[in-house]
């Protein structure tokens, strides 16, 4: 028994050194880069319906809307914004129990227009599922800018 703990716990901790390997991320011609074929990212500009989640529709200015989501990023617990640039914004989340990291990336294709569309990529670092956990995060940052717009309004 002691045996299989062990083998279980050097696992468990090997596997936390591979979440410091950062994938190539940003964005490539305009587009986020895409999703792996594993099913534990999520990506508004991916091309097959298993990665697709609608990107972030808002009004407001570039700069309005930015900093409603660096305030969402900020007042949660387990994220830290990494790279914070005119039209993107990169942040990692990790997960409380394992601290597996997930990369979350924003992309605001430059607009004129009060109506804004914000592409999103949510993706685990390690593993194979997630459980659906990078789409119900970014639903989560979907709803909360969503109340942050009624309340400016």
């Amino acid at each position: 028994m002691n045996k299989q703990i062990q083998i279980v716990l050097t696992s468990l901790i090997l596997l936390t050194g591979c979440t410091e390997v950062i994938p190539k991320l940003g964005i490539e011609n305009g587009q986020l880069i895409q999703c792996p074929t594993t099913p534990n990212c999520v990506n508004s500009q991916a091309k097959d319906k298993k990665h697709y989640i609608e990107p972030i529709l808002t009004t407001g200015t570039a700069l309005e809307v930015k900093n409603h989501i660096l305030k969402i990023l900020n007042e949660s617990t387990n994220s830290k914004v990494i790279v914070t640039e005119d039209n993107y914004i990169r942040a990692e989340f990790t997960s409380r129990v394992f601290h597996f990291v997930d990369d979350v990336e924003f992309y605001f294709p430059d607009t004129n227009a009060r109506e804004m569309t914000i592409h999103v990529r949510s993706a685990s670092r390690v593993g194979h599922s997630d459980l659906g956990v990078n789409r119900k995060r970014i639903e989560q940052i979907r709803s909360k800018l969503k109340a942050i717009n009624k309340e400016n309004k």
